[in-house]
Formats: structure tokens, C-alpha cells, sequence
């Protein structure tokens, strides 16, 4: 959260841009980038336990955020036209699904491709995928602009991280 907090900031992203969080959970990640200023901040989880918990936070923070019940793999209108996304394990969980997880992955392709803008940022934080997988999962209307450092170790030779955290654009 702090590393996608930090490097937003060092873009000069500005802090009217439409940004989505996917999954948002208990809405943290909006919280924080509330409190650095950011204005335009929305976030969907199909858990409706979890976007009241949100709420209820943003509540309590005495911010404003656009929290509702949604399930990103049927999005529906209001989710539309959004300049940043960001997944912190939507897409793990997904991936992760015992019914149609391809089927699950390929929707939720389709519905990133609906909801981000042409030129639009996606940032993808995940400890199930490799860069190279995920480079290759999302490839078809989106290319890799960076991949953001993450801690890094060794073993039998091999240098790998626990997690994978890319930032893709969306083609025009």
C-alpha cells in the first residue's frame, strides 16, 4: 500500500484523477491516499460486510470516498471511465477460484478493459503471479510501464520476490 501510495505521489499523478480500487476490502488504501490529498477516490468489493466496514472507517475518518457493493467481474454503468485502477489481490483471489478460474480471469480482463480509460494507469500488486505471467495474462490492451521494487531473495540459485507489483497502461 505504502510502495502504490508513494509512487503515485512521485508521478505527480493528480489528486482529482478517477481512481478505482478493486476489491477495496476494509477501504485502507483509499483512506491513506485520502490523506495525501487525493479527492476522486471509489472503491468496490463484492462483500457487502466489507464495504460497510469501509464506511463505517471513511466515517469515522471523516472523509469522502465512493464505497459500494459490486462485483468487478459484472460491472455494471457507474463503473465506467476511471484514469487509475488498483488491484492488491482482487486478481490473486480470482486466479484462485475452484468453478472457471480462466473463465473468472478472462472476465475479469474484459471488465478492466470496460472500466479504464484509454491511457489509463492499472497497478497490480500480486503474490501469486510472476512479471512475466502477468505481462502476458494482460497484454492485450495494456503494456507494461513499469514494475515497481519490491524486497527481493535468493534460493538454489535463482533471485525471485514475494511480490509482483506492475503498473500497465492502457492503449489508445
Amino acid at each position: 500500500m505504502d510502495r502504490i501510495r508513494r509512487w503515485l505521489e512521485e508521478q505527480n499523478i493528480p489528486k482529482h484523477a478517477a481512481l478505482l480500487d478493486i476489491g477495496t476490502g476494509n477501504g485502507v488504501l483509499l483512506i491513506e491516499l485520502a490523506k495525501v490529498g487525493f479527492t476522486n477516490l471509489s472503491g468496490i468489493d463484492y462483500s457487502a460486510s466489507a464495504v460497510e466496514l469501509a464506511k463505517a472507517v471513511t466515517k469515522k475518518e471523516e472523509l469522502s470516498l465512493k464505497l459500494q457493493v459490486a462485483d468487478f467481474l459484472h460491472p455494471f454503468p457507474c463503473l465506467s471511465h476511471y484514469e487509475i485502477c488498483i488491484d492488491k489481490g482482487t486478481f490473486d483471489a480470482i486466479s484462485l477460484s475452484y468453478e472457471h478460474p480462466e473463465e473468472k480471469l478472462r472476465r475479469y480482463h474484459q471488465s478492466l478493459l470496460k472500466v479504464l480509460r484509454n491511457g489509463g494507469l492499472f497497478l497490480i500488486t500480486s503474490c501469486n503471479w510472476t512479471k512475466e505471467e502477468l505481462v502476458n495474462h494482460f497484454s492485450e490492451g495494456l503494456e507494461l510501464q513499469e514494475e515497481l521494487s519490491t524486497p527481493k531473495f535468493q534460493f538454489g540459485g535463482k533471485t525471485g520476490s514475494t511480490v509482483t507489483v506492475l503498473v500497465f497502461k492502457r492503449k489508445d
